[in-house]
């Protein structure tokens, strides 16, 4: 059995590769091989390239990376230390903007170079930027004086993945997206950009305009959608590429557009039973609470002023103060538990001695998590855990986050903007229109989160902390556990460039559940092809 190379391009931080790299083929060679990895930001570029150095060691890592990250300091000079896996890395993630630089320069003849030396056992893999068909850039758009969707070049972006799917002539590819593209469309609303992208991906060509297209049939990933398979009388419909993460083991509920295509060739000799294993359920479900519990506690740092721990814990004290004795508004029984807990957690605050820091120190994770996800997201070699610090944050916002985690605990939700009290309300003009109802939202630990989303990097009132005692935001380590990323997968760039990266990344796991899927099937159809001749030789000597 080959191992299949594949080329990631939008790649981000390296989510999808990350997954299909981790796929084990058979005879213990790895199923898919990362041959070119394409990002155009800096950062996000960055962190693939060292992931990518770091994937050249295969399971066991050097010394080297894990003192970087349990020491900290300088990162070392990995050109010197590792000059070939140091190379190795480059040749395979490049800095490039995709549409913007000729690709008859560099990109066609490595396109054409790695599908020669694979014999064309290449997958396709990636997901176009979608600031574009995402809701809220929609809604940014609107606001642009003469703005023309049809204008606007992100929407097409993903011309540029069908031109390179044409180039690479792929056995299968995988493209995610954002939700909103089902709904996206051009010309006054007349032509969804969702049905384009479809037909595109199929290899549709009635005007002659792509003379290298081929032919793949596209496969839903939902469950739901076996419909799918009775192909005599249905296609899948646009819904029926919406993926819940949180189906397969996630501890997120991310839903996101994932089309996989299977060239034409390859397809026809499947029966449909084959083709459904592509849609198995993972029967592993996973909460916030697994995967944040047991962590390192932190401090929140504070924005304003001196910021120490112990001026810390006098403005937190004095919010928990504040919060305990205010009157909620909710049910005499709900507002009684409210006040005994956060009376609770006061008292347990002024008892601390020992106070967080805002940095990690040491590792965890609950002892409920399911075993499979802790040891995805766990290395025995980390002393401490890369990329988990807090952010600043405001005196007042320390309040509203012990507010609405307390409330989230008794109530079993978080507080929309309705339920805080008048004196917690923030001096926002749209505070009361109901425009902004989930402004402050708290992570729920018995459940998947809400999407992490690269908005995280704006503030944190998205994304805080369950644990009334920590009174914080998420920090990027954390919303990297919620993305499945291992523990041991550095972010680099500042903390703002890496929440950006964690929230546009694809899970990793999930990554994984889809590259064994898709190898599952290639594996079946290369061994009938194998079988084929053998059968046609007796049938010849009969």
């Amino acid at each position: 059995m080959p191992t299949y190379s594949v080329v990631d391009i939008f790649a981000g931080p390296g989510g999808l590769a990350e997954g299909f790299s981790s796929v084990p083929g058979v005879g213990g060679t790895p199923a898919f091989k990362i041959a070119l990895s394409i990002e155009k930001e800096p950062a996000a570029h960055s962190t693939l390239r060292l992931r990518s150095f770091a994937r050249q060691f295969g399971e066991t890592l050097p010394a080297s990376y894990y003192k970087l990250i349990n020491q900290g300091g300088a990162e070392p000079d990995w050109a010197v230390l590792y000059p070939d896996e140091w190379k190795a890395a480059e040749e395979e993630a490049w800095k490039l903007e995709l549409g913007k630089e000729d690709p008859e320069d560099k990109l066609n003849p490595r396109l054409d170079a790695i599908r020669e030396a694979a014999n064309g056992n290449v997958i396709l893999i990636g997901g176009p930027p979608c600031q574009a068909y995402s809701l809220v850039g929609r809604a940014r758009n609107q606001g642009i004086k003469d703005y023309k969707a049809e204008e606007d070049q992100k929407h097409f972006l993903y011309k540029e993945y069908i031109r390179i799917l044409d180039r690479l002539q792929p056995a299968a590819f995988v493209m995610e997206n954002v939700k909103g593209m089902l709904s996206s469309s051009i010309d006054g609303g007349k032509n969804r950009i969702f049905d384009q992208v479809l037909r595109d991906l199929r290899g549709e060509d009635p005007l002659g305009e792509r003379p290298a297209a081929t032919p793949y049939r596209l496969i839903a990933l939902d469950p739901r959608s076996r419909r799918q398979f009775d192909f005599t009388r249905f296609e899948p419909r646009a819904h029926d590429f919406v993926v819940r993460t949180e189906d397969f083991g996630v501890p997120q509920a991310r839903h996101r557009v994932i089309v996989v295509g299977l060239r034409a060739d390859i397809a026809a000799d499947l029966p449909d039973t084959v083709l459904a294993d592509l849609m198995v359920r993972h029967n592993l479900t996973a909460t916030v609470g697994n995967v944040l519990e047991g962590m390192p506690k932190l401090r929140s740092g504070l924005s304003r002023g001196l910021d120490s721990p112990e001026e810390w814990k006098r403005t937190v004290t004095n919010a928990m103060v504040f919060v305990a004795g205010m009157e909620t508004g909710l049910p005499d029984k709900l507002h009684k538990a409210f006040a005994k807990r956060a009376k609770e957690c006061l008292v347990q605050f002024r008892r601390l001695n020992d106070l967080p820091d805002r940095e990690a120190h040491g590792i965890g994770i609950s002892e409920d998590c399911p075993a499979d996800l802790r040891d995805w997201l766990t290395d025995p070699e980390l002393e401490t855990l890369p990329n988990h610090a807090s952010r600043g944050h405001m005196a007042s916002d320390l309040a509203r986050y012990f507010f609405a985690a307390v409330f989230a605990e008794i109530v079993e939700r978080s507080p929309k903007a309705s339920d805080f009290p008048e004196e917690l309300a923030p001096q926002h003009e749209n505070w009361d229109t109901g425009k902004f109802a989930d402004r402050f939202r708290v992570q729920l630990s018995g459940g998947p989160s809400t999407t992490v989303t690269s908005h995280i990097s704006k503030d944190g009132h998205y994304f805080i902390h369950p644990d009334p005692m920590q009174c914080r935001s998420l920090s990027v380590r954390e919303a990297a556990r919620l993305q499945t990323f291992p523990d041991n997968y550095l972010f680099k760039g500042n903390r703002t460039e890496q929440y950006v990266q964690v929230g546009n990344a694809v899970p990793p796991l999930l990554a994984r559940w889809i590259g064994e899927a898709l190898f599952t099937i290639l594996t079946a159809e290369r061994i009938v092809g194998e079988a084929e001749p053998a059968d046609a030789e007796a049938v010849h000597v009969d």
